[in-house]
């Protein structure tokens, strides 16, 4: 989805720009399985969920660094999501404004925000994201790269 940053006359809210639907992961299941559905889909982070309860967030370097530490540490039990989830997830509503989330991330060095609409996860924010919508909001008021430009 493109925003037309130059046109909005307010502040947008965080689901102008998250991406919606998010994949998730039971927090039981075994860490290959987040491993798996990141790969399938070309994402970095799933929403971890206990039944349908929203508790954390896990990212690619989470399942690396959990499936590194539990191969030294118990090679014949595999590791489970909950064993390398971040369990106090950033959480914001959907019309949380963006400016907010985004610097919020920033200075926490966070990188991603669950979104949720009266509890319901509706979507997930990334640094990824951020970064798309200010590229095409750069492009659309500065144009394209020019062949001849010198640095």
């Amino acid at each position: 989805m493109r925003v037309d940053f130059e046109r909005l006359d307010r502040m947008p809210s965080v689901k102008v720009a998250m991406t919606p639907f998010p994949f998730c992961v039971d927090a039981d299941a075994p860490l290959s399985d987040a491993r798996a559905m990141m790969v399938e889909h070309g994402i970095h982070h799933l929403p971890v969920t206990e039944g349908d309860r929203l508790v954390g967030v896990i990212s690619g370097r989470e399942v690396a660094l959990g499936t590194a530490i539990s191969s030294v540490r118990d090679p014949a039990r595999e590791p489970r999501i909950r064993d390398a989830c971040v369990l106090h997830a950033y959480v914001v509503e959907d019309t949380a404004p963006l400016d907010e989330v985004v610097l919020h991330m920033a200075e926490e060095r966070l990188g991603s925000a669950l979104v949720v609409r009266r509890g319901k996860l509706v979507g997930v924010f990334t640094v990824t994201d951020a970064c798309r919508h200010l590229g095409q909001w750069l492009r659309g008021r500065f144009g394209g790269p020019l062949d001849d430009e010198v640095a």
